[in-house]
């Protein structure tokens, strides 16, 4: 019976092992699809006609957490980019709520810029990306040795 006991516990900090690992790997692989899909947007959303001074990346809380993979900057707008390997209809309802969470905070310290968002994403599936633009956001996908940003139909959808 003990060394049942004890297989059993051995297996189960297995398991969590390589959960930890897993979940490692899975957080490497985003730094890395953000690292090749974000540094040169604000050059790309100036093709678009917007001028963004910067990017940077913010995690909100006081009573609204949300972390943003990364923020194109001037005085006026800012554009709220969440990074996903891959891009599925869900990680864009996410994103959605996460831009009423950023108005929502924006609001209460006074930050009146209007806020856009957008989808970057390394493995773009046609449905999700249609879907994201209908919903007002932007599109980030590798085009090539570059990145290339779709605009949404319409105007984007500003928060």
């Amino acid at each position: 019976m003990d060394d049942l006991l004890k297989s059993q516990e051995e297996a189960w900090a297995a398991i969590r092992e390589t959960q930890k690992n897993i979940g490692g790997l899975s957080n490497t692989l985003g730094s890395i699809v953000e690292r090749i899909l974000t540094p040169g947007l604000p050059e790309k959303f100036k093709k678009l006609g917007y001028s963004f001074i910067r990017i940077a990346s913010y995690s909100y809380a006081a009573g609204v957490y949300t972390q943003i993979d990364g923020m194109l900057e001037n005085g006026s707008q800012a554009v709220a980019v969440e990074v996903k390997t891959k891009l599925r209809q869900t990680d864009i309802d996410d994103h959605l709520v996460r831009m009423e969470k950023i108005r929502k905070y924006a609001d209460e310290h006074g930050d009146k810029r209007q806020f856009m968002g957008a989808m970057a994403t390394f493995n773009t599936d046609e449905n999700a990306k249609n879907y994201a633009l209908k919903k007002g956001l932007f599109v980030i996908e590798p085009s090539g040795e570059d990145v290339k940003v779709t605009k949404p139909e319409g105007e984007p959808k500003v928060w």
